[in-house]
């Protein structure tokens, strides 16, 4: 009986010593065969959300606008000094770096300006609330100070989940409320902005 408790207990030292380097020992095989998911991350591109946010961390203030050019980001910020502020975000990185930064935003463009900054939806929450309605990849957000009185906007285009035409959304900046205005090909000659 007692060579039977020796063994039992022998028995239960070896499972609790060799149980969890066991486990590591499969975890690092299974590692070796398949990237790790921080490996993966790490791979992983900035989208439009990530580049926002370091664009705003390194240069406090509201996003204008971004667009994705390659392997970078373009973030426009007005600072919170009232400064406009061209950064470059890497994709890969997420890196900033400042492009150009000036005080030249007198008459239309500081009303502008204080139009973005008070408005209730930011390019974040924008792009947030298109992902929601039209799941995809943003490929670009921007301001639509619309001159004829109209209401604020901004306009986001995805590029939808497994390919097609992409999708020009605008988020109304006071409700968030979203609209599609149009399907566009990437190959569309006619595009207004010359992009």
């Amino acid at each position: 009986m007692q060579r039977s408790t020796y063994i039992s207990t022998a028995a239960a030292v070896v499972l609790m010593v060799g149980g969890p380097v066991a486990a590591a020992a499969a975890a690092t095989s299974d590692a070796a065969r398949t990237p790790s998911a921080a490996m993966a991350a790490a791979r992983a591109d900035i989208d439009a959300t990530g580049a926002a946010e370091a664009a705003v961390k390194h240069y406090p203030g509201t996003v204008e606008s971004l667009d994705k050019d390659g392997a970078v980001w373009h973030v426009d910020v007005i600072g919170k000094n009232g400064k406009h502020a061209e950064l470059t975000v890497d994709t890969r990185s997420g890196k900033v770096f400042t492009e150009h930064a000036d005080g030249d935003d007198d008459g239309d463009n500081a009303k502008e300006n204080k139009q973005l900054i008070a408005a209730k939806v930011s390019a974040q929450k924008a792009i947030k609330a298109a992902l929601a309605a039209h799941p995809g990849q943003v490929r670009s957000v921007s301001w639509d100070d619309d001159d004829n009185g109209g209401a604020r906007s901004w306009e986001v285009e995805i590029q939808p989940k497994g390919g097609g035409d992409t999708k020009n959304v605008h988020v109304d900046a006071t409700t968030g409320k979203v609209t599609v205005s149009s399907s566009d090909s990437d190959n569309d000659e006619n595009d207004e902005n010359g992009d």
